[in-house]
């Protein structure tokens, strides 16, 4: 009996060695939910703040895609944003239609310019981007010679799976944006604004993260490693 006892032992002493030496699999990783909150149009100073008081207190990271022409007097906030662990985009200077899509070469200008003025304060290059109003708009569809240019210029491009439409609809009501926002896929980019006018997104989001909490996803922040989300439209 004690011979047998003490093979048993052996058994299971190896068997947890292995588990310990090999890597987890492919498939296990795959099922991991993951949640990327994304802040559109910031920073807008008092509405900016408020997002990230909650993200801070929530203790959840998320990403900012900023405009240029903002970021003028508000240092502070990127800095914050740095500090507190999130990461930040660029998306644009201007975010208008006029001066992104009349050329490839105009969408990289502006697209570089407010990359210089967040490492100006940062002292970060930022290689991470979102179109305004999306890869494919009613001015605009993805084709792969701005990729091809973008991604010569070290830049990734993230579009959004999932949105809570307080971009389009900055005025709905706070529970209209916590449905919206809800989805049960493994990884989602949930679109959100913090610019001027998103006064009732900040009262959304405390709802947001609480659900996706309760969900058991895992909140991220997109980097430089994140796979890349966008697509062409089709014909």
């Amino acid at each position: 009996m004690k011979t047998k006892f003490s093979n048993y032992i052996i058994a299971l002493l190896f068997i947890i060695l292995l588990l310990n030496i090999l890597p987890i699999p492919a498939f296990c990783m795959e099922d991991e939910k993951t949640i990327y909150l994304t802040f559109d149009d910031g920073p807008a100073k008092k509405v900016t703040s408020d997002v990230l008081d909650i993200l801070k207190k929530e203790d959840v990271p998320a990403t900012f895609f900023l405009i240029g022409n903002q970021i003028k007097g508000q240092d502070k906030i990127l800095l914050r944003m740095k500090n507190e662990g999130h990461s930040i985009g660029l998306h644009s200077m201007s975010h208008k239609k006029a001066n992104l899509y009349f050329s490839d070469e105009g969408f990289l200008k502006e697209m570089l310019d407010a990359q210089n003025i967040i490492k100006e304060i940062t002292g970060e290059t930022s290689n991470i981007l979102r179109f305004p109003f999306g890869c494919n708009n009613n001015s605009y569809c993805l084709k792969p010679g701005l990729v091809e240019l973008l991604h010569e210029n070290n830049l990734n491009i993230y579009d959004w799976n999932v949105d809570s439409t307080d971009g389009a609809n900055y005025t709905a009501s706070p529970s209209t944006y916590i449905k919206k926002s809800k989805s049960d896929e493994n990884q989602i980019f949930l679109l959100m604004h913090c610019g001027y006018s998103n006064k009732n997104s900040v009262k959304a989001l405390p709802d947001i993260i609480k659900f996706y909490k309760d969900k058991g996803y895992t909140f991220k922040e997109i980097n430089d490693t994140t796979k890349e989300l966008y697509h062409y439209k089709k014909k």
